[in-house]
């Protein structure tokens, strides 16, 4: 089916709904005057890889397209294995958004590998250029494939930086280390709502440039959202105020928390795994961290939604160290039925798990968003 058929049909779809005649010879014929909805199939089909990108995705597009999301909430996207239907899914798409920054890295090398003309962004490249940077232990052979993965598709979207200029300009680096690990750029850049901001406006840009008649619609719908995400950005930074600043610490399963830290005023004392829940901790590692924690005097440690609490929990009774009341949302909302369904919803219920947890005191009430 040619991908111009679905859209002029779809446009006349939407026409039908106000009284209005269209979609005379095009793949799906439409009668006068009926209320008939567009066929999914008919619809221009967009791809999302991770729960962040596909709730804004939905929140963008509404019923103007069908999302398909290769990944359930709470599914972690670093260890993620691909099924049959994923590829199949990308290979139909009309547009596939993915995270890139080597987030979801068995998506990406499939994403790469597919050849059909349909744009493939890697948003959050897109939308935060200049990331942080932390040492990344990998396998050297998944390193190599992922960086390809990446490189090329970024370089397809005009957006070329160069990670270790970047990382020499503006970051100290141990030489010493780079047999085992390496700087490399921390993917869980939605973590900051600003940078939310900048992901809205990458889905919007992409999917203007797929359905251009509905290009008002998504800037209408993205305005919306980041409106709501700079008065979330604010709310935080209200709540975090309520911590008493030598408890505003934080220890997570892997460290995904960075952006939040370093855009809301927190020290990262430490976690059991780097930027990706494939690195396992060694015995050793484990053992100074849990000293660490015992000079630095956190007041809780926080588990995740994704990953196994159990090592972290050891950690907190060998440390002696609260475990906070509920896991948090690293990787995305956590869906229908849950305190996070969206990707602003999490951002206030993380917000409060952690604000809480430190001892501070969260005021829901006042969240720019319910959530629900």
């Amino acid at each position: 089916m040619i991908f111009s058929q679905r859209v002029s049909c779809y446009g006349a779809a939407l026409a039908i709904s106000l009284g209005i005649v269209g979609c005379t010879q095009t793949a799906t014929q439409q009668s006068e005057g009926t209320n008939e909805a567009v066929p999914t199939a008919d619809l221009p089909q967009v791809v999302a890889t991770s729960t962040v990108l596909c709730d804004l995705t939905k929140q963008i597009a509404q019923e103007t397209a069908n999302v398909t999301c290769l990944m359930s909430p709470n599914q972690d996207p670093h260890v993620y294995t691909p099924t049959p239907s994923d590829r199949k899914a990308i290979e139909d798409a009309d547009l596939v958004l993915y995270g890139g920054y080597d987030y979801e890295p068995t998506l990406i090398r499939i994403i790469k590998a597919t050849t059909t003309n349909a744009p493939k962004v890697a948003v959050y490249e897109v939308a935060v250029p200049k990331p942080l940077m932390g040492e990344h232990h990998h396998h050297e052979e998944g390193t190599a494939e992922a960086t390809e993965a990446t490189g090329e598709v970024a370089a397809e979207e005009d957006h070329d930086h160069d990670h270790g200029e970047e990382a020499a300009a503006g970051h100290d680096h141990d030489h010493s280390k780079e047999a085992s690990a390496e700087l490399a750029p921390d993917p869980h850049v939605w973590h900051n709502a600003q940078n939310g901001v900048q992901i809205v406006e990458t889905v919007q840009e992409n999917l203007a440039k797929l359905v251009p008649e509905q290009a008002e619609l998504y800037q209408q719908n993205a305005t919306t959202i980041s409106q709501q995400l700079s008065e979330i950005d604010s709310w935080i930074k209200a709540q975090v105020t309520t911590i008493p600043e030598t408890n505003r610490k934080l220890v997570t399963t892997h460290e995904a928390l960075g952006y939040y830290a370093d855009a809301y005023g927190f020290e990262l004392e430490g976690a059991i795994e780097g930027f990706s829940t494939e690195e396992k901790p060694s015995a050793a590692r484990i053992t100074s961290l849990v000293e660490q924690l015992k000079a630095a005097e956190v007041p809780a440690i926080f588990v995740e939604t994704t990953t196994n609490p159990k090592q972290l929990e050891t950690v907190a009774k060998e440390a002696n160290i609260t475990v906070a009341d509920k896991p948090l949302y690293v990787e995305g909302p956590g869906g229908e039925g849950t305190e996070a369904p969206t990707y602003q919803a999490m951002l206030v219920e993380n917000t409060c798990t952690i604000v809480d947890g430190l001892g501070g005191q969260c005021d829901r009430a006042s969240a720019p968003v319910n959530n629900s």
